[in-house]
């Protein structure tokens, strides 16, 4: 009886210990360490069945938490590299044009960037995911909600795992599954590194901007966010790595947008966390413009214009390449910064794109 007593009293609570720790110590490698999803199927074949990981797809606290620790200036002896960052759903229907313009690099040229993929795990994935992008799915992707904070979540996702995967990660570009680029990896590479400031368009006093900031209710943002510093900016940007980090590590004004709209007509947290946080941390490390084209000259359903198999050509092409970017602060008037990628292109017109590619928008 007294050996039974012994045994109880020793092995219980060390197995109690270890079902409390075990998983946090899992959550912290799993972080720290981070890898990629493994798309598969039994026949290994590029069209993707399920998604199978051995990480967490959530803990986004601690993922955030580990990614606001890293050094936000690289080392000199290492290459400035440039992480795209693609938020999609499903698919990525323009990869072959990404193929092209990743594969012009030479192999030195190669050891320049770095490609992460956020998709919904919750649906099947189209072809898309092989080549450049294959292993490249972060495994804290979850679903995302237009109208929700959900989208701001993927990017901030996407850029801790950056930051947490190459620290010679310098800029970091935020791109749809509908952009392409306008011009080829060198041209973008040489703009891109050479600047110390973040490209994100920051606007004021936008049409209908106190709806906006009054979307979550009229007091939700107080007091931490006041209607004066509000911003309204494209969901599109390229961060420097220390606004890549600054995002990650921010909680107060995070915790702001991080809630339910009582009015989905006006939320579009996307369009209003980022531009609305670096305006407040640090507007003077910012160029207040995105480098991605869009047309809002045709909105359809609260989206932009979608260009057409039939408008794809080297005339569309040019215009907006020679288009120029609409700057918020009004002190930017002079600079003639260049637009580097461009949406929305319809996957219907994939095949005019790569007709043009190697002569128009990837030839400098």
């Amino acid at each position: 009886m007294l050996a039974l007593y012994f045994v109880l009293l020793v092995c219980v609570p060390l197995a109690i210990m270890m079902t409390f720790t075990a998983p946090r110590l899992a959550i912290t490698v799993a972080i720290t360490q981070p890898a990629f999803l493994v798309i598969q199927n039994s026949n290994n074949t590029l069209t993707p069945r399920r998604v199978t990981t051995s990480q967490p797809l959530d803990h986004d606290d601690l993922l955030l938490s580990q990614a606001s620790k890293v050094n936000p200036n690289p080392k000199p002896k290492l290459p400035k590299k440039l992480a795209f960052m693609f938020l999609t759903t499903t698919s990525l229907p323009l990869a072959p044009i990404w193929e092209l313009y990743f594969n012009q690099t030479s192999d030195h040229h190669k050891s320049l960037y770095n490609v992460y993929v956020h998709v919904d795990p919750t649906q099947k994935h189209e072809p898309g995911f092989f080549g450049t992008f294959h292993n490249r799915i972060i495994p804290s992707s979850k679903p995302t909600y237009r109208h929700t904070p959900t989208l701001v979540s993927a990017a901030r996702r996407l850029l801790a795992h950056a930051l947490l995967h190459d620290p010679s990660n310098y800029m970091f570009i935020l791109l749809s599954p509908s952009c392409i680029p306008l011009h080829s990896f060198n041209f973008t590479y040489n703009t891109l590194v050479s600047s110390t400031k973040s490209f994100i368009e920051i606007l004021n006093n936008e049409p209908g901007w106190y709806d906006r900031w009054a979307a979550r209710g009229p007091y939700a943002m107080l007091a931490e966010v006041p209607p004066e510093e509000f911003r309204i900016g494209s969901q599109f940007w390229t961060l420097t790595r220390a606004h890549a980090r600054m995002v990650v590590s921010d909680v107060e004004i995070w915790s702001k947008f991080d809630k339910a709209c009582v009015s989905n007509d006006t939320c579009y947290p996307e369009e209003h966390y980022f531009p609305t946080l670096l305006h407040m941390k640090d507007p003077q490390g910012c160029v207040s413009a995105t480098l991605t084209h869009v047309d809002w000259s045709v909105i359809d359903h609260g989206h932009p214009r979608t260009y057409k198999p039939s408008e794809v050509g080297a005339g569309l092409i040019r215009r907006l390449r020679s288009a120029k970017p609409k700057y918020g602060d009004g002190r930017s008037r002079t600079r003639k910064d260049p637009f580097l990628f461009a949406r929305k292109f319809s996957p219907a017109g994939i095949s005019s794109l790569m007709d043009i590619a190697r002569n128009v928008f990837l030839n400098d």
